[in-house]
């Protein structure tokens, strides 16, 4: 059995994005609770709705993310997110059951269980067409003969 000492700084790290992914749909719908109009209120809901599920979907890699794969990771974050939370909208408004907690709850619900996952395989993670092996940025690489610019 390993001791706590023994995990890898990768691990725990990994353990503390997960955990923040997990618990930020809790905290959003925690920020409701303050006064109305307030930046404290609505941004951590903003960041949430935009974010939070698609980072949750993605994000927890089981190797980790080459820099490239970051990237996309992010990038893929947002539509995906904002798609869950507009199915969740068109759901809830077609019940006719539609408020910011009943919203909230089942997004903030699915990035809790999402996270404890292993994130969807990303093709540039799985491909390496990000940063191939052995190489450094594309800016200090080797040019061939004609090579360009």
């Amino acid at each position: 059995m390993k001791s706590p000492q023994s995990r890898s700084p990768l691990t725990s790290a990994r353990n503390r994005i997960r955990a923040s992914v997990a618990v930020s749909g809790w905290v959003a719908l925690a920020a409701t609770l303050l006064p109305g109009g307030s930046p404290l209120r609505w941004l951590p809901v903003l960041l949430f709705v935009c974010l939070g599920p698609g980072l949750a979907l993605l994000h927890p890699q089981p190797r980790g993310l080459r820099p490239g794969a970051r990237l996309e990771a992010f990038a893929l974050a947002a539509p995906i997110s904002l798609s869950l939370a507009t199915l969740t909208a068109t759901l809830l408004f077609l019940i006719e059951g539609f408020s910011v907690t009943a919203f909230l709850v089942p997004l903030a619900a699915f990035s809790t269980v999402v996270a404890l996952l292993p994130g969807l395989p990303l093709p540039a993670a799985t491909r390496g067409a990000a940063e191939p092996e052995g190489t450094g940025s594309f800016r200090f690489r080797k040019r061939g003969h004609g090579g360009g610019r």
